[in-house]
């Protein structure tokens, strides 16, 4: 699901709710993630997951153009985990 289609969702959901309410809510629940994993906190959604930083070693890799080696230094990525309730959720849809 993209950004715009979570918007068309919520707007479905909620008619009462202007576009630029429903855009106002979705962009301050992305920044405000967005901004906790910049300061290195952790970010938990109960029933659906939690945002962290994980450390990526450097490390020699290939530049796929060329087959050349080169030095890729160490770098922060986000990582997310589905939480228990979600995870559940995923499951069970799957097999049935």
């Amino acid at each position: 699901m993209t950004k715009s289609e979570l918007i068309a969702a919520l707007m479905q959901k909620h008619p009462h709710l202007q576009l630029k309410d429903i855009n106002l809510i979705v962009n301050t629940v992305f920044d405000s993630i967005s901004s906790s994993l910049a300061d290195n906190n952790r970010v938990e959604l109960r029933g659906f997951g939690a945002f962290s930083i994980k450390e990526r070693d450097p490390r020699i890799g290939r530049n796929p153009k060329t087959g050349e080696q080169v030095q890729v230094s160490k770098k922060y990525i986000p990582f997310f985990k589905t939480g228990k309730d979600l995870h559940a959720r995923i499951n069970k849809a799957r097999k049935a």
